[in-house]
């Protein structure tokens, strides 16, 4: 029996959406990080480009456990000259800009290569409920228990 690998023929991506209201940061952001690089589909293959598209609503809503919300930093950037760090709690990144939170979540979940940051393009996150991708008739992914539901 020989192994299965994809070619480029066999690849589809498809559209789920995910309503981050109440979910817990981490568990949204596995989640969706195994739906980008294709882990859920039966043909995955580490090394091909199997991922689906993923859009998140609701970012600002999205829940934290214990005393990260003021505790845990978790954007950094550094401009190079001295006293140049600027830090971000979960609470201020959420007031601030709520899809760079989620972003930053999920990007932290792929592993560091060049075929992750390609799928990383694949996810679109809103603040709100609002999202112009209805054409493209995104099916609902159940973040909790991990299967796509049926229908819409």
């Amino acid at each position: 029996m020989k192994t299965f690998t994809p070619k480029p023929k066999d690849l589809t991506h498809n559209w789920y959406i995910v309503d981050a209201s109440g979910v817990v940061l981490g568990r949204l952001a596995s989640a969706v990080a195994d739906v980008l690089r294709g882990k859920t589909k039966p043909t995955y293959a580490p090394n091909a480009d199997l991922g689906d598209y993923v859009i998140i609503i609701n970012a600002e809503k999205v829940a934290v456990t214990g005393r990260k919300e003021t505790k845990k930093l978790i954007w950094h950037d550094y401009s190079g000259y001295p006293s140049g760090l600027h830090s971000d709690t979960v609470g201020e990144l959420r007031a601030k800009n709520p899809e760079r939170l989620v972003r930053t979540a999920v990007r932290g979940m792929m592993p560091k290569n060049r075929l992750s940051r390609v799928q990383l393009n694949r996810l679109r996150i809103f603040a709100g409920s609002d999202y112009p991708y209805q054409a493209q008739k995104p099916t609902k992914l159940d973040v909790s228990s991990r299967k796509v539901a049926q229908g819409k």
